[in-house]
This record gives C-alpha cells, structure tokens and sequence, in this order.
C-alpha cells in the first residue's frame, strides 16, 4: 500500500489547528512553500507542514530563509501510517528556527532537518508559538 504521507500530514495539523481553536485553511498546488494559511488574533500567519513516514529526517530544500509570521510544523509517523490510533508527532518551529536546524546532505544537493535534532526538545506539540 503507498500513502501520501505530505497530504496526511497537511490534513492532521489543518485538523489540530481547528481543535486548537484557530481558523485555518488549507491552500493548493503542487510545489508549494505554504500549505496552510491561519488567523490569529486578527493577523495572519502561515505555515509549512513536512510529513515522514518513519523517524529519519524531512526534506526542506524548499524553505524560505526568513518570512515573517511563517512557522514549519514537522510531522512524523514513526512507522505507524495505517494505524489510525496513532497520533503522529508535530514539532512546531518558526522559521528562524527551522533554519538552523537545517543540514545540507555531503552531496551538498539536498537540505533536510534532522529527526535526532528536535526528538524530546520544546518544540514537540509546541502550539503556543503561534499565539
């Protein structure tokens, strides 16, 4: 079986961020650096969802260095894709954050973050910074 593990993964923090008591919305397309668009307190903010299967790294070649108001949600299946009782791991970061974080792979061709740089770190369910 073969899974959409992004589009998984854009779907459960939309549904997150509507149980967190924000009003967000899902944009389309392709090759997007924004998935998700929310209000917060009048102001706008966005926000970039990566998904993985398991618990390696996820891909960030096409992060932005800085935007303002943006944030990148970190999204992790451990494994555990068709096991619908299993709640996947969001590390929620802002931007800036995100960047330094951010390895570039020895081929020098491929960006990523790391999951053993955020696994247990504050980020893990961390919401709040959007506030």
């Amino acid at each position: 079986m073969s899974y959409n593990t992004n589009l998984a993964a854009e779907f459960h923090v939309l549904s997150l961020l509507h149980r967190l008591g924000y009003s967000a919305y899902l944009t389309l397309g392709n090759k997007k650096s924004v998935d998700i668009i929310v209000e917060v307190d009048g102001k706008i903010i966005t926000v970039d969802v990566k998904g993985m299967m398991g618990s390696t790294s996820w891909p960030t070649d096409n992060l932005p260095l800085l935007k303002k108001g943006h944030f990148i949600v970190l999204v992790t299946f451990k494994g555990r894709m068709e096991d619908p009782s299993f709640s996947p791991e969001c590390y929620v970061l802002d931007i800036k954050t995100a960047n330094a974080l951010r390895e570039t792979n020895p081929g020098g061709n491929r960006n990523y973050i790391s999951y053993s740089k955020v696994r247990g770190s504050k980020h893990l369910q961390n919401w709040d910074i959007l506030s």
